[in-house]
C-alpha cells in the first residue's frame, strides 16, 4: 500500500504547531493572571514602596529582586495577596525597572515548581526642597582632635556592623506610625552647611521637641542598637525585619536596651539634643537595606496589619 508522505508530513507539522499553540496560551494565561500593585502607584526617588502580588497558582513562598534587593514576601490569608516592603535609593535616575519575581508552587500529590514573571515599574523623580540649612555646631564634629577622629572611627565601625544587617524574619505589623507628636523642623533631602561646610543631603527627618519629650517605635521591631555615638548621641536603631530599620537620633535617656523587643508605640527612650545637634530635638531615619527613604512617605503608606501565614 502507498503512503502519502505529504498528508503524513502535513499532519505532523499540524500536531507539533497544536503543541506549541497549547504551550503558547499556557504560558499566556499564567502571565495575564499576575497582578502587581503598588503603593503608592507614583514610585520616587528615596520613597518607599509596598508590593503587592496575586499569582496564578498556589504558591507557598514568593521571592523577588528589585534594584538589585532581595525581596522577601509575606502572604495575607484575607486578601489571597503577597506583599513586600521595599524602597528607592534617593541616587535612584528616573526610569523603568524590572521587579523580578519567582514563586515555587505548594507541595501536593505533585511534585513543586517553580514560575516566574518579571514587571516593569517606573520611577519618578521627587520635587525634594533645594533649601540650604545653615547650621552652627561646636567645632569638634567639623575639625575634630586625633582623640575624637578615633571615637568618630569606632563609631562609623559600630554603624558598619549593625545597620548592614538583614534578618530573614518581617517583624512590623501595620503602618507606621510618628515617634513624636511635633512639629516638622527639617525634611528629608534637604541640603546642609554646617559651619559654611556643605554635607551631605539630609537623610532623615527631623521634629521640633524640647528635651525630655518621649520617643515611640514606629513599628514592632527588636532593639538592634541602643549606645551613644559620636555624630548620633545616644542613638537607637530598630530592626522591623528584612533590611528595614528605623534609626532614632540625639537622645537624651534610653528606655530600652539591645536586644529587647518591643511594639509600636512603645516608649525607647527620651528626647535631647546630644550629639552633633544645634539644639533639642528628635532625627529620625528609615534605612532598608542600605539605602536610605524619606520616613514621612513611610507614614503615609497603608500597611497590611494582621497575622499571615507563608503559604496559600
Amino acid at each position: 500500500m502507498r503512503v502519502n508522505r505529504r498528508l503524513i508530513s502535513f499532519s505532523r507539522a499540524t500536531s507539533i504547531i497544536a503543541v506549541w499553540t497549547c504551550f503558547g496560551a499556557v504560558f499566556s494565561a499564567s502571565a495575564a493572571n499576575w497582578t502587581v500593585h503598588t503603593e503608592p502607584t507614583r514610585l520616587v526617588n528615596g520613597g518607599p514602596v509596598l508590593f503587592e502580588v496575586k499569582s496564578p497558582a498556589s504558591l507557598q513562598s514568593l521571592s523577588g529582586t528589585w534594584l538589585g534587593h532581595e525581596v522577601v514576601f509575606s502572604f495575607d490569608t484575607t486578601t489571597k495577596t503577597w506583599f513586600a516592603l521595599a524602597g528607592v535609593s534617593l541616587e535612584t535616575a528616573p526610569g523603568k525597572f524590572n521587579l523580578e519575581l519567582s514563586g515555587e508552587t505548594r507541595a501536593g500529590k505533585s511534585p513543586t515548581t517553580k514560575i516566574s514573571f518579571t514587571r516593569q515599574v517606573t520611577v519618578a523623580r521627587a520635587q525634594y526642597p533645594k533649601i540650604k540649612v545653615s547650621l552652627n555646631v561646636e567645632r569638634k564634629f567639623t575639625a575634630p582632635s586625633p582623640e575624637q577622629e578615633k571615637q568618630i572611627q569606632e563609631g562609623q565601625e559600630v554603624k558598619k556592623e549593625y545597620l548592614s544587617r538583614i534578618t530573614p524574619e518581617r517583624e512590623w505589623s501595620g503602618s507606621f506610625t510618628t515617634p513624636a507628636n511635633a512639629a516638622v523642623s527639617d525634611v528629608f533631602g534637604s541640603q546642609r552647611v554646617f559651619n559654611g561646610k556643605t554635607s551631605s543631603p539630609h537623610l532623615g527627618l527631623d521634629l521640633r521637641v524640647p528635651s525630655g519629650t518621649p520617643v515611640a517605635a514606629m513599628n514592632d521591631g527588636t532593639v538592634l542598637l541602643a549606645r551613644p555615638l559620636y555624630f548620633e548621641g545616644d542613638f537607637v536603631v530598630l530592626d522591623h525585619g528584612q533590611g528595614l530599620l528605623t534609626l532614632y537620633l540625639h537622645l537624651s535617656e534610653f528606655k530600652v536596651k539591645e536586644g529587647d523587643l518591643v511594639k509600636r508605640g512603645q516608649e525607647i527612650g527620651l528626647s535631647g539634643g546630644t550629639g552633633r545637634a544645634t539644639g533639642p530635638h528628635l532625627h529620625v531615619a528609615v534605612r532598608w537595606q542600605g539605602t536610605y527613604l524619606d520616613p514621612e512617605r513611610l507614614l503615609s503608606l497603608r500597611l497590611p496589619q494582621l497575622a499571615t501565614g507563608n503559604y496559600q
